[in-house]
Order: C-alpha cells, then structure tokens, then sequence
C-alpha cells in the first residue's frame, strides 16, 4: 500500500488542494481545515452537509476564498471567515436520504453536530483530524454505480491510499494502527457517515447523486452504537506525528 494522494482544505467545506507532502500532527494535516465559515445569523458554522444552504461553498477555492463581504454575497447570508471555533460549535447535517429524496432545494429534517468530538479542542473537523479512502473503496462504489466511476475528491479525504484487494477493504482497519512512511502512526476509529455532500457539485465536477446512494446500497456498517450507517472511508486520530509524502509506503499495524 502506498500514499497515491495527499489533499488538504484550507477552509472547511470549500475546495481543497493536492499536495506533495504535508506535516501530520495531532491537530491533522498542516493547513486542513484551518478556517471555516460562520453564520452571523444563527452562530453555527456553516457546511455544504446543509446542501439547501450552503452547498455554494464548494464552488470556492479555499487556498484563494474571498473576503467576508464576497462570501456573504455569494452565499445570501450575512458570514465571516474565522480561526478560531466559536464555544460549542457545531453545524447542521442535512438527512442525507431526505436530500436523495427530495432534492438540494429541499427544507428537509437535520440534525445538529458538534464539531471535533475525535479531535483536539479548537479545531474545524467534524470528527476527528484525518479522514482517509482507499482507492478499493472508490473503484468499488464506481464499479456498482450507473457511471462506472466515481471520483475521490467527492468524499474529501486527506489520504487516498493505494491497495489491492478488491471492495471497501478499510472497514477492517476499524481498531487497528496505521503506519505512513517513516514516521506517522494513525489510529482508525471508526468508518465514516457519508452526508450529501458527495452528490453535490465540486467545483467542476457536476452533481451526482450515485456517489451516495451506492454507499447506501452496498456499504451499510455499524458505527459506534448506531444501526448500521452508509460508509466510504474511515476517521483516524494521530499517534504519532511526522511528515507524510505522495507515495509514502503505508502498512497495517
């Protein structure tokens, strides 16, 4: 197994960049999610997991996102940038199956997620620091799904790593360590619920709402103490630290 990609996102929910390589602490990957977006009006941080609202985010380079007056005005809501999370921040998560059901437009039921309850204090993740996919996982959802493909960057990992076998093989990392090149150790937590943010449109890359409904289908797995959940990739948390390079060898512990 190896590194094949290493992405990062300056600001959360906005489009992220490929990089070559990238330190990796415990507050994750230098330069993810260092900033996010704020909703003046409700306090919450705003996410493209609320697609009725904000799914314009991902039309923004986050290495380039404009200033607070531009954003508000893209957005139709009064927002600023910050770096800081607010006390008890958290941010709304649409019902993915009732966005599938009923479209983008859509009020539809959410719930309310506090951020970082896997990660350090002070930071902009919605679980915990590193978010990782193997290209099994996005060659099996595009094999099952109506296009024959799926692109990775929809799940908005930080590492897509390269292997073999065939299927969504990281659910059974769940528990175990992961080491990246010569230094990083990854602890997997747990598989990652997949909201509607990959059927959204990413910058170019046009809506598709397969890039969901495949998961659902074929890859429902136990997280934590809820009923089994709609999964592509999995949430670590940094043992430790060190510099991760594109092709890095990776192994299981």
């Amino acid at each position: 197994m190896r590194v094949e990609t290493l992405r990062r996102y300056p600001v959360k929910s906005m489009l992220g960049e490929e990089v070559a390589e990238g330190r990796v602490t415990e507050r994750g990957l230098a330069g993810d999610r260092a900033r996010a977006v704020l909703d003046v009006a409700t306090g919450k941080i705003a996410s493209a997991k609320n697609p009725r609202l904000w799914r314009g985010l991902l039309a923004v380079e986050g290495a380039r996102a404009p200033g607070d007056a531009e954003l508000s005005e893209l957005l139709g809501r009064e927002v600023r940038l910050i770096d800081v999370p607010p006390e008890g921040a958290a941010l709304e998560r649409s019902v993915p199956e009732r966005v599938l059901a009923e479209g983008i437009e859509a009020e539809v039921p959410h719930t309310i997620t506090t951020l970082g309850t896997g990660s350090p204090e002070g930071t902009f993740f919605d679980f915990a620091p590193i978010h990782l996919i193997t290209t099994s996982t996005v060659e099996r959802i595009g094999v099952l799904g109506p296009r024959g493909h799926v692109e990775a960057l929809r799940y908005r990992p930080n590492l897509v790593i390269a292997t073999e076998p065939e299927g969504f093989v990281e659910n059974d990392w769940v528990g175990r360590e992961l080491h990246v090149g010569e230094d990083v150790v990854l602890h997997v937590i747990v598989a990652s619920p997949r909201c509607a943010v990959p059927t959204l449109a990413h910058g170019a890359l046009e809506r598709d709402t397969d890039a969901l409904r495949t998961v659902a289908r074929h890859n429902r797995v136990p997280v934590f103490d809820l009923e089994p959940q709609a999964c592509a990739g999995v949430y670590a948390r940094v043992l430790r630290p060190g510099v991760v390079r594109k092709g890095d060898p990776v192994r299981l512990g």
